[in-house]
């Protein structure tokens, strides 16, 4: 099962009077709108939210009950807590002709992105090289990975942090469109681009 982060969940731990509840945990939807998972585990019980807007309580005698709220009555409780949290990730999709080369439409794109991106100092950039199926999967392996590099080094000329910016190689695992083994498919011919 797959477990949200800290940040899915809002998270209240107030010390009260003898009955009243020691913690309080929301689970909140991820980024577009799906449904992680947290794990309330006390020495009296324990309890799985899974959907969006579940609650759990802690007593001060350790037992977790759960029950449902949402999205406005959380908004209203949080208001100040929500508006601490970070900016929703950035995602850009470049595409590339053969080899480590942008499309035009890519290259003017790319001026975009660096000016969005700059935006958000200190955030952390991750570029994902793809490829189509064309060609044995080391040398697309080592070609997406090209493709990674060539955008990690254009942010990093435009004054991003080296530390900041992580470019990886996928080859041709993660197909956008899937295809047979060599079959040409620009689409595929690409690097993602992730702001967070």
């Amino acid at each position: 099962m797959k477990y949200a982060s800290i940040a899915a969940a809002l998270t209240s731990l107030t010390l009260l009077a003898a009955c009243a509840p020691v913690g309080h945990v929301t689970l909140l939807p991820e980024e577009g709108g799906k449904a992680g998972a947290v794990e309330i585990k006390t020495k009296a019980g324990s309890a799985i939210l899974s959907q969006p807007y579940q609650t759990a309580t802690v007593g001060q005698n350790s037992k977790v009950s759960t029950g449902e709220t949402n999205a406005a009555a959380v908004a209203a409780r949080y208001k100040l807590l929500l508006t601490l949290q970070p900016a929703p990730a950035l995602h850009f999709t470049l595409r590339f002709t053969d080899g480590s080369r942008l499309t035009p439409e890519s290259e003017a794109q790319l001026e975009q992105i660096l000016v969005r991106t700059a935006e958000r100092p200190g955030a952390e950039i991750f570029v994902t090289g793809h490829t189509d199926t064309v060609g044995r999967t080391e040398a697309n392996d080592t070609l997406s990975l090209q493709r990674a590099h060539l955008i990690r080094e254009r942010l990093i000329g435009s004054g991003f942090k080296p530390e900041l910016v992580e470019a990886i190689g996928r080859g041709e695992r993660e197909l956008a469109v899937p295809t047979a083994d060599d079959v040409e498919e620009p689409r595929n011919r690409r690097a993602e681009i992730v702001v967070r």
